[in-house]
């Protein structure tokens, strides 16, 4: 294959410096496009420009019987999609055969939630140590707002507005917005603040530290989540995502305003979003037969 990894690195060059894309898409897209030169050097394919969408299909074929998944297909087709993108603006190829390549649907789960009660037993503690006033804000603060678990390592002091009660949030693809922080959210953060100074390094900006006064990683926090949700006694494993996951059923439950969960959770797509309206299906059944001019009973 001609210039084979040199385009993947132009590639990868490209959406680390003008996309900006997370260090983990970048590793994703090098592993899928890695492996689809691979495939194409074994089927003597020596230019970008000769695969067309009958190959590509092939190849696509071929790692489903491999045993990779639909949501793999997917994203593997996504990373050669967006490959042939930057290939066709830097005019090495003519045409985006995965255009016309559609990956196998993939069975969409539900998100497993808490109800109020278990979050209320989650969230009912008394904090003794810094570390547990620090853990205490992270639960409250990603049930609060919505946070996925990079968006809360990233947090530094100055994302916080106690006046305004919001905290300024970099989501994917280093998008920011502005979500609201709740009163106990604002509480334990406000607590936790009065802790950090004794463990803080000098310099350091993150909002939530380790004990050795450093960033706390994403996996730290996974731990202590886990360990917290087993100490509060719930009946199911506790991660970040679930709590998000709350906060979005919890709040659409509520208000029915599907929009306004999109912007919280900070979804790009909304088609995203309405898998928590499996929640809400009975109300929204409501609100059509009384809405709907068709659905209405005739007096």
């Amino acid at each position: 294959m001609q210039d084979g990894h040199k385009l993947i690195d132009d590639f990868l060059h490209y959406t680390d410096t003008e996309k900006r894309l997370s260090p983990l898409t970048q590793k994703n897209y090098r592993r899928d496009l890695q492996g689809f030169l691979v495939y194409c050097r074994a089927e003597c394919i020596n230019d970008w420009s000769a695969v067309d969408g009958h190959r590509l299909r092939q190849y696509i074929s071929q790692r489903h019987r491999q045993g990779l998944s639909a949501s793999s297909l997917q994203r593997e087709l996504s990373s050669i999609r967006s490959f042939y993108n930057f290939l066709l603006r830097e005019r090495h190829v003519s045409q985006n055969p995965a255009m016309t390549v559609s990956a196998p649907k993939k069975s969409r789960k539900l998100p497993k939630v808490l109800d109020v009660d278990q979050v209320t037993r989650l969230l009912d503690s008394k904090d003794s140590s810094p570390l547990e006033y620090r853990d205490h804000a992270m639960l409250e603060l990603l049930y609060s707002s919505g946070l996925r678990l990079a968006e809360l390592v990233s947090l530094n002091l100055s994302d916080i507005d106690f006046e305004d009660a919001t905290v300024r949030v970099t989501g994917k693809g280093a998008k920011t917005r502005i979500v609201p922080v709740g009163r106990y959210a604002k509480q334990a953060i406000q607590a936790w603040l009065q802790h950090r100074t004794q463990l803080v390094s000098e310099g350091e900006t993150a909002l939530f530290i380790s004990q050795r006064g450093t960033r706390l990683g994403p996996r730290s926090i996974q731990q202590r989540l886990r360990q917290w949700g087993i100490k509060q006694g719930l009946d199911t494993r506790l991660h970040p995502h679930k709590l998000r996951h709350s906060f979005a059923s919890h709040v659409l439950e509520s208000s029915s305003d599907l929009r306004a969960v999109q912007e919280l959770l900070g979804h790009a797509d909304i088609s995203t979003t309405q898998i928590y309206t499996h929640l809400d299906f009975q109300h929204l059944a409501q609100v059509y037969d009384k809405a709907h001019p068709r659905a209405k009973k005739k007096g």
